[in-house]
């Protein structure tokens, strides 16, 4: 068990912050962000001080239908070995759809998206966790994902899910309470049920952030102040177990260093109320009052909760007991497809699914990519102004996102040029050349060829 402590999310906007904040004793960076041979000088240094760095991967997508991409583990593998990290975590989520599996075009969902708490989805999940838990180099911790939706049909609860995930393959969690808090208002769930059923003697750490409601649910933003209601979710987990690390992530908004300090200052008074609470002796999935004395955050055991009622047994598969059958895989692929397909390229929605929640997901969705493509390339919010968010908005209702955001960037400055937009001529002008300097497979040379070539491309551009 790895003893981590108090920790916040590392972010490039706030690196001098984290770096002067006293009593970080951890932090957390997103791994795609970081290129193994450009490691931020912020990391570089957190890491000789002694703050461990955690990377935390948000593209695998351990919970879609196909195995884990190699090319992705190996990435993820190298980004471990260069932060010289204890472990490494991803989510319970699918981010992807389609392919070959399903004979249908891949789509990318460009967020975490919650799996189906199923015997198909579970058989597939725990062969994917061994195959990526095969492929890195210390071990891996997964996080429940927060869900604007629920599937139809489901055979679990989210407690009962983790618990045979855990019990079937060894991976440890990473439990996010504001995820908790999400599923709660959106989906109805208890998160003291959700707790009680959890397997907290496999807990690595736990995530705390903020949101916000819009649309008639909770939205697990990251950019807000963390709210009561899930301190309170974090004093209950620590009454019950001593989280060996807490961690605060903020994504952006982010607050003046005295209020974020403050947010921090909360999240450990948090966990110490929830550890006074514990009951003097040994109390089955609760700590002891000498794990309270161990500190807030320190790593102590606790007797294992006894295990979840079971779930209905699910149809008879073939394959041995355990493993995700091909089968599974498929009819879990179509599943996730059939979804997706509705969430970003306006199919109809499949049976069972909330429509009105749909919508909200797709809305939530197309605003995230907007946000995405734009920190991707700010040129364009601010080559087209106000008119950047509605026309994005209206591209990504006619065009799935399929090759990542900066293909995404690219086709929609290409669309708008075809359409003569922008309307003003100095901004379509300015637009042009930010796509034609980008747009071939290298930066545009500056000889006096390349500058007809380039002159030949703008006059075919007109057209």
């Amino acid at each position: 068990m790895v003893r981590l402590g108090t920790g916040i999310g590392w972010r490039p906007e706030i690196a001098d912050v984290v770096e002067a904040m006293p009593g970080v004793d951890w932090v957390e960076a997103v791994a795609e962000n970081v290129c193994p041979g450009h490691v931020p000088d912020s990391l570089l240094r957190l890491r000789e001080r002694g703050v461990t760095v955690v990377p935390h991967g948000v593209s695998l997508g351990l919970g879609g239908a196909e195995r884990p991409d190699a090319g992705r583990l190996a990435a993820l593998a190298e980004r471990v070995r260069v932060l010289e990290s204890p472990l490494v975590t991803e989510h319970i989520a699918f981010v992807r759809a389609g392919g070959p599996l399903t004979a249908s075009p891949r789509l990318e969902a460009g967020h975490l998206l919650p799996v189906p708490r199923t015997r198909d989805a579970l058989d597939v999940l725990c062969e994917n966790v061994r195959v990526a838990r095969d492929a890195l180099p210390v071990p891996l911790a997964v996080e429940n994902v927060a869900a604007l939706l629920s599937w139809p049909d489901e055979e679990m609860t989210e407690g009962q899910f983790l618990y045979e995930l855990a019990d079937r393959t060894g991976v440890r969690l990473l439990i996010d309470v504001a995820n908790l808090h999400t599923n709660h208002v959106n989906r109805g769930e208890d998160p003291a049920e959700a707790l009680r059923d959890l397997p907290l003697e496999a807990l690595a750490y736990v995530h705390v952030a903020g949101g916000f409601v819009r649309d008639g649910v909770w939205h697990d933003s990251h950019a807000h102040p963390v709210p009561p209601v899930v301190l309170d979710i974090l004093a209950d987990l620590a009454s019950r177990v001593a989280p060996p690390g807490v961690l605060l992530e903020r994504d952006e908004n982010f607050p003046p260093p005295g209020e974020l300090a403050a947010e921090l200052d909360a999240v450990r008074a948090a966990v110490t109320r929830g550890r006074a609470a514990v009951a003097p002796g040994p109390d089955p999935g609760r700590g002891t009052r000498a794990d309270a004395a161990a500190g807030p955050v320190a790593s102590a055991p606790a007797t294992p909760p006894a295990p979840p009622a079971p779930a209905a047994p699910g149809p008879a598969r073939p394959g041995a007991p355990g493993a995700a059958t091909e089968a599974a895989r498929r009819r879990l692929g179509l599943a996730q497809t059939s979804l997706l397909s509705a969430l970003v390229a306006g199919t109809p929605v499949p049976e069972g699914f909330d429509r009105a929640r749909i919508g909200v997901q797709a809305r939530a969705l197309a605003a995230k990519r907007a946000d995405v493509v734009a920190g991707v390339a700010p040129e364009l919010p601010a080559i087209l102004g106000g008119e950047y968010r509605p026309a994005f908005l209206a591209h990504a209702r006619g065009r799935p996102l399929t090759g990542g955001y900066r293909r995404d960037a690219l086709d929609f400055a290409e669309g708008l040029l075809r359409e003569g937009r922008p309307a003003d001529a100095r901004a379509r002008h300015r637009l042009r050349e930010w796509w034609l300097d980008r747009s071939g497979p290298a930066p545009r040379p500056r000889t006096p060829a390349a500058r007809l070539a380039r002159a030949a491309r703008r006059v075919l551009a007109r057209r």
